[in-house]
């Protein structure tokens, strides 16, 4: 039976920054085990679909602290944010030059990060492709895993980063909690008559947030400055009715939603759907394993901090490894608990409260959050904690600005 210190199940944007996270380390050896082929068959991975997703400021440090060129994913920053309400006096305006920032982020293509993330030869990885776990067991000193292709494998830590896709998570003693929003969200490439000029906009709507994201479509390089990634929340069955309109249709009533401050809509690329739910693990170690990313947590996309947060895991993770013998001990899991606690907490509570406070239309919530959004406006020091946490630095010590 062969052996290897790490063993990280799921090679999507998650699993594969930890993979290469893992072995510049070189303190342990890693496998990394994927369902698919993705080195042969790169536009497949379910995790490196059609996408483009918001980098947060650290996740872009930390990406291109790896050597990952973000231009090659299409990157394209994010210096302004505006948070409005549809209907209501309520708005704040974010610019990234007001925090000392050359950006808050940069909005990438998930597909074409991928080409890049995925470690099909990645000097001291051992890859397993087109391959599943079908049994785990936890042992005192390993864990012991049975897999598809007859082989079997032991384990000093099992990392599940497969976005809770298997069944892997239960058999090593995992449970989720699971909450339907009653929504779910539209995904297309948008191109606009004006310049989108860095502008990143979040609206909400009485069907929920809907969101324009600046996005570099290498598809029409000519209006590259003009086009928006849109992620627009709807009802189920909304939802797939919208998959269905006509162009002309779809045009219509979106630009009745996002109004005309960027323009005119005058194309749309087609169109994806997703239906978004809040799904956790009550903890996310158990023993010699870990659940990192989608396998821990998928959040709704408000405030675009899935990815982000999945990417602190990683980041957090790491460093606790990197000074362990035992990469599976409890005293090194415990040590993870403790470090992603907060930072997890904060940040789920706080996505799961704008989906609640901004999907509804009661008089008291609506007049309530207009005020916050009025306060965040006016109020440096309570945009910069709004700032600081959904750019990933919430845990840390220093302020975000010191004017």
């Amino acid at each position: 039976m062969k052996h290897s210190d790490i063993v990280i199940v799921g090679g999507g944007a998650v699993g594969a920054t930890l993979a290469r996270s893992l072995v510049n380390e070189g303190r342990h050896s890693v496998t990394l085990i994927d369902a698919n082929r993705f080195s042969h068959e790169s536009t497949t991975h379910p995790g490196f679909d059609a996408r483009v997703i918001a980098l947060a400021k650290r996740s872009e440090q930390a990406l291109r602290a790896l050597g990952i060129n973000l231009s090659k994913a299409h990157a394209t920053p994010i210096e302004h944010i505006l948070v409005s309400d549809q209907g209501f006096a309520g708005q704040t305006r974010l610019h990234a030059s007001d925090y000392q920032l050359d950006s808050f982020g940069q909005v990438v293509s998930i597909q074409a990060l991928g080409q890049q993330l995925f470690p099909a030869q990645l000097p001291g990885l051992t890859l397993l492709e087109g391959i599943t776990v079908e049994q785990a067991e936890q042992q005192p000193q390993q864990v012991h895993l049975k897999l598809s292709d007859g082989g079997e494998l032991s384990a000093k830590l099992v990392v599940v980063a497969d976005g809770g896709r298997s069944a892997l998570t239960g058999q090593l003693g995992f449970t989720r909690s699971h909450k339907d929003y009653g929504q779910s969200a539209v995904i297309a490439n948008l191109r606009m008559s004006e310049l989108h000029q860095g502008w990143a906009h979040e609206r909400f709507t009485a069907n929920g947030p809907l969101a324009l994201l600046p996005f570099a479509d290498d598809t029409t390089p000519e209006h590259g400055g003009c086009c928006y990634s849109l992620v627009w929340t709807l009802s189920h069955d909304e939802a797939q009715a919208a998959l269905t309109w006509s162009q002309a249709e779809f045009i219509t009533r979106l630009q009745q939603h996002i109004g005309y401050r960027h323009g005119v809509i005058r194309q749309v690329s087609n169109r994806y759907c997703y239906p978004l739910t809040l799904q956790q693990t009550q903890a996310f170690t158990t023993h010699r394993a870990v659940v990192v990313g989608n396998s821990a947590q998928t959040l709704h996309p408000i405030a675009g901090q899935g990815f982000n947060l999945g990417l602190r895991d990683v980041l957090d993770l790491v460093e606790v490894l990197g000074t362990a013998e035992d990469a599976g001990a409890f005293s090194a899991l415990n040590a993870y608990q403790a470090a992603r606690q907060r930072d997890k907490n904060l940040t789920i509570g706080l996505t799961d409260a704008l989906v609640t406070v901004f999907s509804n239309r009661l008089t008291p919530l609506v007049a309530g959050r207009n005020l916050g959004l009025l306060a965040m406006e006016f109020c440096k020091p309570l945009s910069q904690r709004f700032v600081q946490q959904t750019m990933g630095y919430g845990n840390a010590a220093a302020p975000l600005i010191s004017k």
